[in-house]
């Protein structure tokens, strides 16, 4: 028995129960598929169901407007996805009637959708011969096959897409590709996977040379900016605050925020930086300032890590762009203010 029976076998046996398996709607697959982008399925199902409960087509979705869904997106993160998912609604239910393209060529020119995705839809809704390559893959595929080449180099793109492609069924591609998938995510797994019961132990390169830990390999890793964030919490006695959207492109575009000053280092409450600020928003007004977070909460993104402190400003008025801190939980901002909104009792 070869490698793609055995996988396929496997699945049949041991296939997670998700509801977006239930049928071969594009719609619900392309939902899934951008929510679990760079996201586990604990994670990602709960906002999978929300979705669905709130938007049961492509119409629904595309006619919401943009900051109802980013705050239902709250919390997962990489927030282009959510701009992005809006963004390809509305073309398919506007300018496709609602209609999703069948073919990978046509799919992969989606805004936010990329080869994965693109592979997946057509793969699963329409029995496409075109192969998904994930995190997953590359590790059953690298480990099985005892490959050495970075999975995140160009040559190692290429090299996994075209070795994958060439695995595929004649039919049900759907079914081996979800195969592939689940078996790197409960069999195969990236620390201590359960070698001894792998139904294709046998033929593991990997396992026969003692290389499961080494494989899959990757290039030395990006480095990490290191930035301070200090957001100024403005608390009037009237009982209002400011929040600021993001306009910019780059990380929580569109998403609210208290207004943010960058630094290059720690600020005190001394610090000129930290003043201006605050006298740009509120000319001519005195006010106290604490610190919140004593330590400095990080916040750590996949290119960056981001230093952060609260300023708790408490002044008598707020004359421009006030809000009320009552209605302060309806705006979508980064789970980063939204803990601290929490965690600060709004």
């Amino acid at each position: 028995m070869n490698f793609t029976q055995i996988l396929i076998d496997w699945y049949l046996i041991y296939k997670r129960d998700l509801p977006w398996r239930q049928h071969k709607e594009p719609y619900f697959i392309w939902l899934s598929e951008i929510i679990m982008q760079q996201t586990q399925i604990a994670q990602g199902l709960p906002y999978y169901i929300k979705f669905t409960a709130a938007y049961p087509t492509i119409f629904a979705l595309a006619a919401a407007d943009e900051e109802t869904i980013l705050k239902l997106w709250q919390g997962l993160g990489y927030y282009s996805r959510a701009r992005n998912l809006h963004d390809t609604a509305k073309h398919i239910a506007y300018e496709l009637d609602g209609v999703f393209p069948e073919d990978y060529d046509s799919l992969i020119k989606l805004k936010g959708v990329g080869d994965y995705t693109a592979s997946a839809i057509a793969s699963i809704c329409y029995d496409a011969q075109t192969a998904v390559v994930d995190g997953n893959v590359y590790r059953v595929l690298s480990r099985y096959f005892g490959i050495h080449i970075p999975i995140n180099s160009s040559i190692g793109i290429k090299y996994f897409k075209e070795l994958a492609q060439s695995l595929l069924p004649r039919n049900n591609v759907g079914n081996y590709n979800q195969a592939i998938m689940d078996f790197g995510s409960s069999q195969c797994k990236p620390n201590n996977p359960d070698c001894l019961t792998c139904p294709l132990n046998n033929g593991c390169m990997a396992l026969n040379k003692s290389q499961v830990k080494t494989l899959p390999v990757k290039d030395k890793k990006i480095k990490i900016k290191k930035k301070f964030f200090n957001f100024l919490v403005f608390l009037s006695e009237e009982g209002e605050t400011i929040l600021e959207k993001r306009t910019s492109d780059g990380i929580w575009k569109n998403m609210y925020q208290f207004p943010l000053i960058e630094s290059k280092s720690k600020l005190s409450t001394t610090n000129f930086e930290l003043s201006k600020g605050i006298k740009q928003r509120l000319p001519q007004t005195h006010y106290s300032i604490t610190l919140f977070n004593e330590k400095e909460i990080v916040h750590k993104l996949s290119h960056q890590h981001l230093y952060t402190s609260f300023w708790i400003i408490n002044v008598k008025s707020i004359k421009n762009n006030a809000i009320s801190t009552e209605i302060i939980h309806k705006y979508p901002v980064p789970i980063l203010i939204s803990r601290f909104i929490d965690s600060f009792g709004f």
